[in-house]
This record gives structure tokens, sequence and C-alpha cells, in this order.
């Protein structure tokens, strides 16, 4: 049964053990200023001791639900695992190397109450490896067309209604969508007019290295021109979009610290000086 106004935070974990920020996270969870939440947090088969460290929250805070895949089974599919057994009205998502503002949910979820026609939110961030070092700044209400260049939603700081996001499948589990489950579900919603917001505040801490940045696998980039294929034909972006499909295998031909002067430059990321 759905528990009206109650927010279930979703979060996939897989060998976190050596995150240093983990405490962090979870209290910028459960110490949230908004009151009514479920952390739902699954382990997908981690092989060190990431289930331990996670039972010993759930064991202080019957507010946090531990489920474990019993192998691998990638983000999409253990994100998917914590909606099924969500019982709250809106679905949050949190990732386990970042860390959420204390007043986050309330002020998404007010945003959400005053502008009934959104049907997820998100918002911008601060980028942060041991300390802060920038920001990263999104538009306030995407288009269809801001799909073109990147996604145009940080996914760890989205709060769904719980009906949207049920009604497109929630995410989609497949090779292609491996990383990129995101970006394909937001094209997937904005196909069925279910058009998400980012809040122009800063409510979430990214963590991103500055000058070592992880470098994809050419054979992700190989699966991202096909999730952009398939959502630019959703909607309705081409013949435009072809310029685009081929993006990711130019960018990941480009070294990262030339590929993050170039982020810089053109205002993707904001330095803090």
């Amino acid at each position: 049964m759905l528990d009206k106004n109650l927010i279930s935070v979703i979060m996939g974990v897989y060998n976190i053990s050596n995150i240093a920020t983990i405490d962090q996270m979870m209290s910028s969870v459960l110490n949230q200023t908004y009151p009514n939440i479920e952390f739902i947090i699954c382990d997908d088969g981690s092989t060190d001791e990431t289930y331990s460290i996670i039972k010993s929250y759930a064991d202080n805070d019957s507010r946090i639900v531990l489920i474990k895949n019993e192998k691998n089974m990638g983000l999409a599919y253990s994100l998917d695992k914590c909606i099924q057994a969500s019982k709250g009205e809106y679905i949050a998502r949190q990732d386990a190397d970042d860390i959420s503002e204390k007043t986050r949910l309330e002020k998404q979820i007010d945003f959400l109450k005053n502008h009934p026609e959104i049907a997820f939110v998100g918002s911008n961030v601060y980028l942060y490896d041991k300390d802060v070092w920038g920001t990263r700044t999104l538009k306030d209400f995407p288009k269809k067309e801001d799909f073109l260049f990147n996604s145009a939603f940080v996914h760890g700081t989205i709060v769904f209604r719980k009906s949207a996001i049920n009604s497109v499948g929630n995410y989609k589990i497949a090779k292609e969508t491996y990383r990129l489950e995101d970006y394909n579900l937001f094209m997937r919603m904005y196909e069925q007019n279910l058009y998400g917001a980012n809040i122009q505040e800063n409510l979430y801490y990214y963590q991103e290295n500055k000058d070592n940045m992880a470098k994809r696998k050419y054979k992700y980039r190989i699966d991202e021109v096909k999730v952009r294929y398939d959502g630019f034909k959703r909607l309705k972006l081409f013949p435009k979009g072809y310029i685009y499909i081929i993006k990711p295998l130019i960018v990941g031909l480009i070294p990262q610290k030339i590929l993050m002067k170039l982020k810089i430059h053109y205002n993707v990321f904001k330095e803090e000086k």
C-alpha cells in the first residue's frame, strides 16, 4: 500500500567498503529535515564488507531496509528491486559516494507539491573530491532538445513521483543501458510527456575527481551511441540528432585533462575560486 508523503530513498551499492565518506552519506540521508523517509539499500552482490557495513547502520535505524542480490546484477536491476520494495509516494535517488544537503528532500517535495505538472525534480550540485572544487548548474526546466548533448539531470539528485516512474516500467535492464540507466529513463519519461525540473540550488555533493576523471571504457561509449539513437528517435530529435549520436565516440578519444579543461571552458563545470 502506498504511504502518502513518504519518501523512499533508493540506493544500489557494490564493493563500497573503501569509500571514506560512507558515514557522511548515511548521515546526510538519515538526518534530513524532511522526517518521513525510508532508506532502501540493495547490496548488488558485493564481495567485500559492504553488506556488513550497511547492516551495522540498519541494525540501529529501523528506517533502513537492506536487501541483497546473490550476484552482481547492475545498478538498474538493483534500483528496480528497491522500487518494488518501496512504500513511498515519492522515490528519491542517492549514490553511495555522494552527500545530500540536509534540506534537499524537503525542498524537492515542496517543489513537486507546488508544480503538479512536473514528474520529477533534481538540483544543481557541488563537485567535490577531498574538498569542493566546483559546481554544475543545470537548466531549470529542460526541454527534449537538452538531451542532445548530455543528460539534462544528475541522477543522484532526483526525486520522482512514484506513479510517474512506474508508468514507464521503471529502469530498463539491458546491456546497452549499463551505466546509462538514468539517461535512458529520462528520455523514456519525456517521450510520455513526464517532464522534469532542476531546483536552482546546490542541494547535492557529487564526487568527481578533478585531476583524474574516470575513463569510460570504449565499449560503453558504443552502448551510449545505441541509447542516444533510441532516445532521440523516441523524442523525434532527428535529423538534428544524427550529429550528436557519435559524440561519445569522439569524446572517448580526448585525453582526460584536456576534456576537463573543455568542460570548464564551456561551463559544464564551474570552478570554485
